[in-house]
């Protein structure tokens, strides 16, 4: 699924919403996802995606040539080092969750970073955060938008949560699309030397009775974002996402 988005979304298999973008392990669409009225979510209105500082020129044309026009960077500054540059007709918007959570955050919830465990703690405690980010995508001009970080999995797999159920996306479908992430990474973790990021993660899990799905929809039985964050945000976050039908 290479080519140019359409503006409306059959039901997409995850294979159909995965996007070959060089330099680039784990990018996908969010559209496609049924919602608990009976609509999907718009292909081409999100995509989520691991470090698009590894785009090769390639890549870049990919991004491009699929309707982008807003990246949201949800990484700390110490952590861009691009090989090319921002294309002029992109718009850049940085929104550090990791750094917005602040250290003491950190130093009460960070054992549970890399699992899905973090996400309630973040919701709860950094909502200025969650609103930067979804003022981000709402007040983002016309075209498609990317969301990314490092692995394209922690940090945007939360915006992916946030953004899917304030667009009333099932549940079963949300945790479903974060769990793809797992094999598309382990190239990654191959080239990092950390052959046992996936066992430590489980580790954390079992330790606190659950899995990454029983995380998940434990996140999504509470989720309750809609009610504090702007109206007038999350009114155009809907209509951004979700197809007419």
């Amino acid at each position: 699924m290479t080519g140019t988005a359409t503006t409306s979304a059959p039901t997409l298999s995850h294979e159909q919403r995965q996007l070959d973008w060089d330099g680039c392990l784990n990018v996908r669409d969010l559209g496609g996802l049924p919602t608990r009225d009976g609509r999907l979510t718009r292909t081409g209105a999100i995509v989520r995606a691991d470090n698009l500082d590894r785009l090769t020129a390639e890549g870049q044309n990919a991004l491009l040539g699929y309707g982008v026009r807003t990246v949201i960077d949800l990484r700390n500054p110490v952590e861009y080092r691009p090989l090319l540059p921002t294309p002029d007709t992109v718009d850049l918007v940085r929104v550090p969750l990791d750094a917005l959570a602040g250290p003491d955050w950190w130093a009460r919830f960070g054992a549970l970073d890399g699992t899905p465990l973090s996400f309630r703690p973040y919701l709860d405690h950094c909502r200025d955060a969650v609103a930067q980010l979804v003022t981000a995508v709402a007040r983002a001009r016309d075209g498609g938008i990317v969301v990314h970080c490092g692995a394209g999995r922690d940090r945007t797999g939360l915006a992916a949560l946030v953004l899917l159920a304030l667009a009333g996306v099932e549940p079963a479908a949300i945790a479903e699309d974060y769990l793809l992430s797992a094999a598309n990474l382990r190239p990654l973790w191959t080239l990092l030397d950390r052959p046992g990021e996936e066992a430590d993660i489980a580790r954390v899990l079992a330790d606190a009775g659950t899995t990454a799905e029983g995380a998940l929809h434990a996140v999504l039985t509470e989720f309750d974002a809609a009610q504090w964050l702007p109206a007038a945000d999350v009114a155009a976050l809907r209509t951004r996402l979700l197809s007419a039908n």
